[in-house]
């Protein structure tokens, strides 16, 4: 039997697809492009906005024209919060929703279901790259944020025992990986469900033979703790590289959004991590962070705020997101929506801001030596790797670099 396999979203779905299919493969299926008739096409689906559910339904129509005969199989977000639209179009064999990841496979093969896949955690890591690996740790969010679908599609926040996390990284490393990104829904969230801490999962994960580095692929300012900011300074496999979401820059819209810090507590955590990891002639920390434009009730005055605070802060890179109206959410129905013209307008401002920040960052590094992990992609007769702090470097190509950790000078 062949098998094909489509994700939309996030980092913590490529990893689910990925362990999808390494289970697939594992059961002596043979694993084909999904522009191909494949017997089975395994939908990996997101939600976050509007946009991403109708291309979870298109994706479905899409394979089912490529073979009609085909047993489609639909799992994530979009699948927990629509799975009665989505069970009714052509073709859809079986909807799994959050809960129901760990019977993916047995049941889509016809086995008998194990018993541990009663979990409502799926363990997940990705094994696409050759150089770094997503390793799930976390799931589920409780905070419940005003704008937000997450909690509702991914359930409650609950985590993987630190064991597993040191399992699945040491297979990670088996695999010839040298770095592994942590990731969540709310990965400083972590040990909601097995008592233990986060701080106690990284010095865990640190300690794994193989694995050369180490990133948090996102962390509430709220949960990521001075303790935690030490350790990681103190000289770690932990690279000085942190991805923060701010969302907006205004404490009138941070409460209104149900948000659990203001923007005094989110640069105090961005000047504290840069006194505990900065150092003349040393490489700088990358801040990357979410900025979510358009909010219910954020006028153009709050759009400054926001846009100054974020000068103020200076990251390196800006992810910049329109407000999507999500059905069922406290936002959907607050007063004050702004048109979509104007979050356009408000998105190209930030982005125009995050290229001349980028811009800015990467200059400052220029003649600084730093550590570069390379990948094995070819363009042009160039390779390609990321530097402890997230900067891409090129070189010409030299297969005996691919996957090593090399010093450059930038």
């Amino acid at each position: 039997m062949t098998i094909a396999f489509l994700t939309l979203g996030c980092k913590l779905n490529y990893a689910e697809t990925s362990s999808y299919e390494r289970a697939f493969r594992a059961a002596g299926l043979e694993v084909v492009s999904p522009r191909q008739a494949a017997d089975i096409y395994l939908i990996n689906t997101c939600s976050v906005t509007a946009t991403s559910d109708s291309k979870s339904r298109n994706l479905i129509r899409k394979v089912h024209r490529i073979n009609p005969d085909a047993r489609i199989v639909v799992t994530g977000c979009s699948a927990e919060l629509r799975k009665s639209e989505i069970e009714q179009i052509e073709g859809v064999w079986r909807v799994f929703g959050a809960k129901e990841k760990s019977r993916v496979v047995s049941e889509t093969l016809g086995q008998e279901v194990p018993a541990d896949a009663s979990s409502d955690i799926f363990p997940a890591y990705s094994s696409g790259e050759r150089t770094r690996s997503f390793l799930k740790v976390q799931d589920g969010c409780s905070n419940y944020c005003a704008y937000c679908t997450v909690p509702y599609a991914r359930g409650e926040s609950r985590n993987l025992p630190i064991c597993t996390c040191v399992r699945n990284a040491q297979q990670i490393a088996a695999l010839g990986m040298k770095e592994i990104v942590l990731t969540g829904v709310n990965t400083g969230d972590f040990g909601k469900t097995t008592g233990e801490s986060f701080l106690d999962l990284l010095k865990a994960l640190n300690e794994v033979e193989g694995i050369e580095r180490i990133r948090i692929s996102s962390i509430e300012p709220n949960l990521l703790s001075e303790e935690i900011i030490d350790w990681i300074a103190s000289g770690t496999k932990f690279q000085p590289h942190f991805h923060i979401p701010l969302q907006t820059g205004t404490d009138e819209q941070l409460t209104k959004m149900g948000r659990k810090y203001n923007t005094a507590l989110f640069e105090h955590k961005i000047n504290y991590i840069r006194a505990a990891m900065e150092a003349p002639g040393k490489p700088k920390v990358f801040f990357g962070i979410d900025v979510m434009v358009g909010l219910p009730g954020e006028t153009e005055s709050s759009f400054e705020q926001t846009r100054a605070f974020i000068e103020k802060i200076r990251p390196a890179f800006i992810h910049v997101f329109p407000y999507s109206r999500r059905p069922g959410t406290p936002a959907a129905e607050m007063p004050g929506q702004v048109s979509e013209q104007e979050k356009k307008r408000r998105v190209a401002v930030l982005e125009e801001l995050c290229v001349r920040l980028h811009n800015e960052f990467r200059q400052a590094h220029v003649g600084i030596k730093e550590k570069v992990l390379f990948e094995s992609t070819v363009k042009g007769g160039k390779m390609e790797g990321y530097s402890g702090n997230y900067i891409r470097v090129e070189k010409p190509y030299d297969p005996s670099l691919v996957g090593q950790v090399v010093e450059v000078e930038l």
